[in-house]
């Protein structure tokens, strides 16, 4: 597992909630931006203190960050887990605006 190649312990109380929040992203991705873009990319990366993921597609629609928290489905759960550990959301559009990545971040 990459948490364990980073020193992270897989029974670390971030674990769970980075993986609820990542499974989350990929099924709305795959759930909304497949027939557009059927490919899509998870990044990781860890410092000492912070756990940061996201998710790409291709798809061309922009997400409003702000929306999260009211939004059906996936993307609450994302708001609602993101906050109660202390973490961030935030959506990075492409440079040339034909996709984007949500990216998460939560406190080891």
């Amino acid at each position: 597992m990459t948490y364990a190649a980073w020193g992270i312990n897989p029974g670390h109380r971030s674990v769970g909630p980075a993986l609820l929040v990542l499974s989350e992203l990929v099924t709305n991705s795959v759930q909304h931006a497949a027939p557009v873009s059927p490919q899509l990319t998870a990044i990781y990366a860890a410092g000492g203190d912070t756990l940061a993921f996201a998710v790409h597609d291709r798809h061309p629609r922009q997400l409003d960050p702000l929306c999260f928290p009211q939004s059906p489905g996936g993307l609450a759960t994302v708001a609602e887990v993101t906050a109660n550990w202390g973490g961030t959301w935030t959506v990075r559009p492409d440079a040339d605006g034909g996709g984007k990545s949500v990216w998460i971040t939560l406190p080891l």
